[in-house]
């Protein structure tokens, strides 16, 4: 049995490591980690990251070749095969000799029939911030999986989840700032109007969205964007 490169391994660690201190796109930055853990990880010519978004949208951000893209999507579509179990259930699964499988009774022939012989998937999660993706492993080469194969894949999952929290916090981070922001805006707008202080109108802007049960942000936004009043009673606002 051939056994991986430790030395190779951990130089392809310290690549994929390197490109976080970059300031490069997410896309670019998961494409180094896949091109790495392709590279390194034993017995698997294919490598994909999935991610999941918040209203459950599931995507490939990453991917080493087009097998990955066809496999994903096949799994996403049937919502079912190793990809859906480890966002959803389990850590890590391996699955040599896929054929033989029936777990999956739709998605494993379709995969066979593109060329799949065996699968590994991880998910990818920080314990702050839940599961954030997969990491998807596809031999088209070998049915059997290197015992090696998940450690050494849970190293380069780990960097992913890593970058990913990072985008994900600056996603909010941003999120937050512009809310921040328009409310901001809604309330020089309110103050302007009926002449209140910027606490009042604060308070107003707050009041309307406890009222009628719409986030403030949203309330926020509209006016600014609209110029629409606030409410249709101007005196309630001084009461």
């Amino acid at each position: 049995m051939v056994h991986p490169d430790r030395t190779g391994i951990t130089e392809a660690l310290a690549s994929a490591a390197r490109t976080m201190r970059h300031e490069t796109a997410l896309e670019e930055t998961l494409q180094a980690v896949v091109e790495s853990a392709c590279a390194s990880v034993p017995g698997f010519d294919a490598v994909g990251i999935s991610t999941i978004a918040r209203d459950r949208t599931v995507t490939t951000q990453a991917a080493s070749g087009d097998i990955v893209q066809i496999l994903d999507t096949l799994q996403y579509s049937l919502r079912e095969g190793p990809c859906v179990d480890a966002l959803y259930e389990v850590d890590l699964l391996e699955v040599p000799h896929v054929r033989h499988d029936q777990r999956w009774p739709r998605y494993v022939p379709a995969a066979v029939e593109v060329g799949l012989r065996a699968q590994m998937a991880l998910k990818l999660y920080l314990d702050d911030q839940g599961t954030l993706g997969t990491m998807n492993f596809y031999s088209t080469e070998a049915e059997e999986i290197h015992p090696d194969a998940g450690a050494i894949a849970d190293l380069f999952a780990a960097h992913a989840a890593v970058v990913l929290g990072h985008a994900r916090e600056q996603q909010s981070l941003g999120e937050a700032l512009a809310t921040r922001q328009v409310i901001g805006q809604a309330v020089g707008i309110v103050m302007e109007r009926y002449g209140l202080s910027d606490s009042r109108a604060f308070d107003f802007l707050v009041r309307t969205s406890s009222t009628s049960n719409i986030k403030l942000r949203v309330i926020a936004t509209e006016l600014v964007r609209e110029g629409d009043e606030p409410t249709s009673d101007a005196a309630a606002v001084t009461t």
